[in-house]
């Protein structure tokens, strides 16, 4: 009806601050054509600018500034609350109290891409406009095949940090109990395994979801990741029928190898001068250099047992509870270590992954290995569809239940919503005596209380 009578309703603002004219005759201040509202959170009002005298405020309290009654102008009641509002949140974003944990993905998708597909469209044409221009394309380090001398340190860090990791693992494994599905990738680490009803191997219908415990190994809590190693990156790609003249050696060392570490078994080509690219063709890469013969001895194989998981050797003597709890904060400290010095590797070095599969290769560009057999590798003829990686690609976290009190009961399906879960590796330790770290601790739920079966069907 207002509307029909052309009434305009306008609500009256609250608690702000409404400016008369000075009353003094003297000044030169000119009324404005209708009046105007200004808020204490608007950064141009300023108390300095108007006469004390003219600042009115509906709630404002008398004071006496100079021997003269005048109205100073309170702060508004929400502003302290949108502070304290702001300050929860960095604290919340600081020290979360529940996290989610990341979702799987579907195995009929492929993998969401790292970088947004618009960032890297652009960065083809702009490519592509400087090649038709006959400009080189622009490259740094490593971009074009040098070492960026920053990272070496780094790379040897990872490496020293990724024997200790393995080695502290293989020793806890003697300590802490590893179960692995013999019908699905599900791992519990624990003295038994848990009853949770979520097994969807093969026959899990005669077994109503439970799973089929069996002895874990060390691939099981650190899942081994490998990526051909190449002599050169820049070089002739692997072709599907030259695949098996290359060595398969994990990730994380090939990684270290291209950006410094220098190893006699595996050699690695050093550039002087950078190779140079117009648009995605390389026009000079210096040549080809032919492979040297790895030169293999009895310490560089002790040297790649220490490198591989699958060279981890099991019978060690037993140890007290205090040097377990010091192995457990080591190995958990390794583990931290060679995850940060990953992401930092991998912000200037280029790692590829597969779209489908688990396949990753470190370099420039992937491998022509026809080995994909994941969703609709018939579309591609087995080819892998290579994108950038992500860090848990390289050194995936195989989560697992985590067990507040490893000799309590085995987990049920019916409180499966009240426990947490963590990492394999980051589980192994703790279980074995080392604190649990700050970052793990939302997705472990260790401030829920875990309720009895009977409590839990009351619950809402």
């Amino acid at each position: 009806m207002a509307v029909m009578l052309g009434i305009a309703i306008v609500p009256r603002p609250s608690k702000c601050l409404f400016v008369h004219p000075p009353l003094s005759s003297n000044s030169d201040w000119t009324p404005p054509a209708t009046p105007f509202l200004l808020r204490p959170s608007n950064p141009s009002f300023s108390s300095s600018s108007f006469p004390i005298s003219v600042a009115r405020r509906f709630d404002a309290s008398p004071k006496t500034v100079s021997g003269s009654r005048s109205w100073q102008p309170r702060p508004h009641p929400d502003a302290n609350r949108e502070l304290y509002h702001l300050s929860d949140k960095k604290m919340y974003k600081r020290h979360k109290q529940n996290v989610d944990l990341p979702s799987i993905l579907p195995k009929n998708k492929k993998k969401p891409y790292p970088i947004p597909i618009q960032k890297m469209q652009r960065a083809a044409r702009r490519d592509k406009r400087l090649a038709e221009m006959g400009i080189e394309k622009p490259l740094e380090p490593p971009k074009n095949g040098l070492l960026v001398p920053e990272l070496i340190p780094v790379a040897y860090e990872v490496l020293d940090h990724w024997k200790v990791l393995i080695k502290g693992l293989s020793q806890l494994m003697n300590v802490v109990t590893v179960y692995g599905c013999s019908k699905c990738p599900e791992v519990h680490v624990g003295p038994v395994g848990h009853q949770i009803q979520d097994c969807h191997g093969t026959g899990s219908e005669q077994r109503r979801s439970y799973h089929s415990w069996v002895k874990g190994s060390i691939n099981d809590v650190l899942i081994p990741i490998e990526s051909y190693h190449l002599f050169d990156p820049f070089g002739r790609r692997i072709k599907h029928e030259t695949r098996f003249d290359y060595d398969r050696i994990p990730a994380v060392v090939e990684l270290c190898i291209q950006a410094g570490v220098d190893f006699p078994e595996y050699p690695s080509r050093r550039r002087t001068s950078p190779i140079r690219m117009l648009g995605k063709k390389v026009i000079d890469r210096g040549g080809y250099v032919e492979e040297p013969k790895p030169h293999l001895s009895e310490n560089c194989m002790s040297l790649l047992a220490e490198l591989d998981t699958y060279g981890a050797q099991f019978e060690q003597p037993p140890l007290s509870a205090s040097d377990t709890r010091r192995l457990a904060e080591r190995t958990l400290k390794a583990y931290s270590s060679v995850r940060r010095g990953v992401r930092q590797l991998m912000k200037k070095y280029s790692v590829k992954a597969c779209g489908y599969c688990s396949e990753v290769h470190v370099g420039p560009w992937g491998h022509n290995a026809k080995l994909c057999g994941a969703f609709k590798h018939q579309w591609r003829d087995g080819k892998h569809g290579w994108q950038d990686a992500i860090l848990d690609e390289v050194i995936p976290q195989n989560y697992v239940w985590h067990l507040r009190d490893p000799h309590g009961p085995p987990l049920q399906t019916a409180l499966r919503r009240y426990h947490g879960k963590a990492p394999a590796v980051v589980e192994v330790c703790v279980q074995a005596g080392a604190e649990i770290p700050e970052s793990y601790k939302p997705m472990m739920r260790l401030d829920i209380i875990i309720p009895d079966t009977e409590e839990a069907r009351l619950v809402a």
